[in-house]
């Protein structure tokens, strides 16, 4: 561990916290949208991803809902975007809140809500939502 390096617990460095959040992944897509004031919701129950501290693959199950403003997500695009986490190393929550930040940066909707439910590990199961625009008052971490 670097001087520098914030220590998170006493086994994680803030680097491996991050892990995943700087990842090249594919561009996601859009096209024009055509008419206002409606909701999408698209569910990707086929998600997986590897966990960073174990190197076991985690599988689950991400909704995105967002309300268009101009651009609208093109399936396809999006799809290869997912399919980039397959082999990436990253937490639930990171990936949740990657993939919110990655679909505001593509078509900057009204509103958007990123859910991932991640199938149990050691009994535990996980359920992260994430909102855009976010709740007043919070901002990202640096």
């Amino acid at each position: 561990m670097n001087s520098g390096e914030k220590k998170i617990s006493p086994r994680m460095t803030e680097k491996e916290a991050r892990a995943g959040l700087d990842a090249r992944l594919p561009e996601i897509e859009t096209f024009a949208n055509q008419f206002p004031g409606y909701e999408i919701k698209i569910e990707i129950p086929e998600y997986t991803s590897v966990c960073p501290r174990t190197g076991l693959p985690d599988f689950g199950k991400i909704t995105i809902i967002y309300e268009p403003r101009h651009l609208c997500l093109e399936l396809k695009s999006l799809k290869m975007y997912i399919l980039a986490y397959r082999n990436l190393g990253i937490f639930y929550e990171n990936a949740v809140n990657r993939i919110l930040e990655d679909i505001v940066r593509a078509c900057q909707p009204v509103k958007a809500t990123v859910i991932g439910e991640f199938n149990p590990r050691g009994g535990i199961k996980s359920i992260i939502t994430a909102t855009y625009p976010r709740p007043k008052g919070r901002k990202k971490i640096s």
